[in-house]
């Protein structure tokens, strides 16, 4: 698990992303709502990441590493594509 990396969404809105469950091709990047008071508001995204590693199932990609290399493009990009953790609330987002 990574450390939280500020991203402020199009709505002004300051979430906390964080990198999870890193394996050899890919991480879940954890929108965190900034509320805190329930995981309902939450978002994840896959990050898929392209290079040796991903060639070798049995490696496995650093959390702390990925995390230091997502900029405020790679961010956005995520936050668009994100889905909600809780499926009670609709699928997209409204920028």
């Amino acid at each position: 698990m990574s450390k939280m990396t500020p991203y402020r969404a199009p709505d002004g809105t300051l979430w906390g992303a964080q990198v999870r469950m890193p394996s050899h091709s890919s991480a879940m990047v954890i929108f965190h709502h900034p509320t805190g008071e329930t995981a309902r508001l939450n978002r994840y995204a896959w990050l898929n990441v392209r290079s040796a590693t991903a060639q070798d199932p049995s490696a496995h990609l650093d959390a702390h590493t990925l995390a230091g290399g997502l900029n405020e493009a790679e961010l956005a990009r995520l936050f668009r594509r994100s889905l909600p953790m809780n499926t009670e609330r609709p699928g997209w987002i409204v920028s």
